[in-house]
């Protein structure tokens, strides 16, 4: 039954757009000492370690990056990341933010790259 439920929330979970994603609660709201440039470049190399590229646009005074599934090219989180003076302030969407057992290399990856 567990198993069941489980599965069903992974599919469920790979139906979610961008603006569906984005309208969720973020799971991480940061401040970092990095321009939005340098954090995007360090973020991308840490999630190419488990994940594909994801997809890096120009969001306001900085970047969204868009990262897909594990498996699947579906947009699975959003990060925004928007210059403000001194650094950056980032924004982590997940598509599956309710559920405890949601991969967490996203939130690694994002909260690896906030120092420095």
């Amino acid at each position: 039954m567990k198993w069941g439920v489980l599965a069903a929330m992974l599919v469920l979970g790979g139906c979610a757009s961008v603006t569906d994603i984005e309208q969720t609660l973020p799971t991480l709201n940061v401040i970092s000492g990095k321009k939005p440039d340098a954090y995007a470049q360090c973020l991308v190399q840490q999630l190419s370690i488990t994940r594909k590229a994801p997809q890096i646009e120009p969001h306001k005074e900085g970047f969204r990056i868009i990262v897909p599934q594990k498996l699947t090219s579906n947009p699975t989180a959003v990060i925004d990341i928007e210059e403000r003076s001194g650094g950056s302030s980032i924004k982590v969407y997940e598509s599956m933010s309710n559920v405890p057992v949601r991969p967490g290399d996203i939130r690694k990856a994002a909260t690896h790259c906030i120092s420095g």
